[in-house]
């Protein structure tokens, strides 16, 4: 007697049927907006290469943070566009810089209901573009970054960041700000670290919107884009320095990478779905090539069904717009 006739099928049937046997489901609260701040905006100031993303003016950025928070969406990831840059980024560390002014602003209007999450990362501020220090013959002195790793540690915190996120690939920077934060009596800060971010070809817009003065490349510190073994040791390292989480960055591309991490993690594991990701679903969905909200919703379901706990996405706030009104 042979046995019975597998059908898949009958649980894909209706729409009904489909969510039910849904293995995957992604909610606002897993969702984190990247949100760019400029200094002296008047008003809001579109990113050509980033269609419906904007450096906010202070004004616009209130109102698109009381958005996000109406909308339950988990948090937002400052970045401050600064007029003025130098070569050791003291804008970074200024209480009236863009970036900590901005956090104040966050802090005060939705701290209770969104994590108030700020980049910690020189490359904003410097006149060079790269993440740190630069030493006499024009390399990134990992050592004297972290001097400055510290310092902004310390001045985001006092800004009221809810979470400090350490994007710029230093050794030993989790480790670093983890003790200056403690030592300072906050360690209610958590650290978000950003353990496996690639050399990627896909940050091209986020330079765009922060006007970066970028000279060169960033692949002495960043990720080798063929290396996966790689991007777990990296992530293992900030977790046994002191993270809270760690970070994918870009994820539709190392899907695999952040599948390894989150299968060996003991802490949350977010990914990025950086600026090259949003702006290549942005515009073929603009050019009606393909339907953008089925494309958004099928991005980031594979980054969670990949095991990403949250995405950073410059979709989120639309997308948890859309779903709430499904």
């Amino acid at each position: 007697m042979s046995g019975p006739v597998i059908r898949p099928r009958r649980l894909r049937q209706s729409p009904a049927w489909r969510r039910l046997a849904r293995e995957t489901r992604v909610d606002a609260a897993q969702l984190i907006l990247p949100m760019f701040v400029a200094e002296g905006a008047a008003e809001p100031r579109p990113i050509a290469s980033m269609p419906g993303v904007v450096q906010h003016s202070l004004d616009s950025f209130r109102v698109e943070l009381q958005r996000a928070a109406a909308a339950g969406i988990g948090g937002v990831m400052l970045f401050g566009v600064p007029v003025e840059k130098d070569a050791t980024g003291s804008g970074a560390t200024d209480p009236d810089g863009i970036l900590n002014v901005a956090t104040r602003v966050a802090a005060a209007e939705v701290g209770d209901a969104l994590v108030v999450q700020t980049d910690l990362c020189l490359d904003e501020f410097t006149d060079h573009g790269h993440c740190g220090v630069l030493d006499a013959a024009g390399r990134v002195d990992n050592d004297a970054t972290l001097v400055r790793y510290r310092e902004m540690a310390l001045a985001q915190a006092e800004a009221g960041s809810g979470l400090v996120g350490l994007s710029g690939m230093m050794d030993g920077q989790v480790a670093a700000v983890r003790e200056v934060l403690d030592a300072a009596g906050r360690a209610d800060v958590p650290i978000l670290g950003y353990a496996a971010k690639y050399a990627s070809a896909f940050y091209g817009p986020f330079r765009e919107a922060v006007q970066s003065s970028l000279v060169g490349d960033r692949r002495t510190y960043q990720l080798d884009p063929a290396n996966r073994r790689e991007g777990l040791r990296e992530a293992l390292i900030d977790v046994e320095e002191g993270a809270d989480v760690v970070m994918v960055k870009p994820a539709m591309s190392y899907l695999d990478v952040l599948a390894d991490t989150a299968a060996a993690s003991p802490v949350p594991v977010w990914a990025y779905q950086v600026s090259g990701e949003y702006a290549m679903i942005a515009a073929a969905a603009g050019n009606g090539w393909i339907d953008g909200d089925r494309a958004v919703d099928e991005s980031l379901t594979s980054i969670v069904r990949a095991g990403a706990d949250a995405v950073l996405s410059y979709f989120a706030l639309d997308a948890a717009e859309r779903w709430a009104r499904a």
